[in-house]
């Protein structure tokens, strides 16, 4: 019941390598019940997003480089709608500008109401920019979980900071 509500890109291996961009999205948008041109108008709001480097390259996902294999399956994962978006390390191999993108993206897709995007993510100062909370797990269990605010990344890199003796 929770699948049709949820998306997630957590690597590359959930992209299909043999396709191009274009039939990836088409398929996820075919699973998710769009039409291509439902997934097209989708695409056009991430031009900035994809740079020019990802549509219309004639190239299979497999070819493209490691960020734009991320930028596209980041994209995919929007398609549909869904009210939960998983995202894994989804500024790693992203060069500054996109990562700045990404986090007005973000960002916008929280604010929507009935949207939640759960970000896993090692990079402090990335998700005290766009996550309104941030629970710390450590082997598996909630040691840390806090509204984020401008203390924050300060009070993240003391926590992180502490040498255990």
């Amino acid at each position: 019941a929770w699948k049709p509500h949820t998306a997630a890109f957590i690597d590359e291996s959930f992209l299909i390598g043999y396709l191009t961009p274009e039939e990836y999205f088409y398929f996820i948008g075919e699973l998710r019940g769009r039409s291509k041109a439902e997934v097209d108008k989708h695409l056009a709001q991430y031009e900035d997003f994809f740079h020019g480097e990802i549509l219309g390259q004639k190239k299979y996902l497999r070819d493209l480089s490691k960020g734009n294999q991320k930028k596209a399956g980041i994209v995919a994962s929007f398609i549909g709608d869904p009210e939960v978006i998983i995202l894994d390390e989804p500024f790693a191999n992203l060069d500054p500008t996109t990562q700045i993108r990404l986090k007005g993206i973000i960002k916008e897709l929280a604010s929507r109401q009935g949207v939640t995007v759960l970000v896993s993510s090692h990079d402090l100062s990335h998700v005290t920019e766009v996550c309104e909370r941030i629970v710390v797990l450590e082997k598996g269990q909630i040691v840390k979980d806090i509204q984020t605010s401008p203390a924050t990344l300060r009070e993240l890199e003391a926590f992180f900071g502490k040498v255990e003796e």
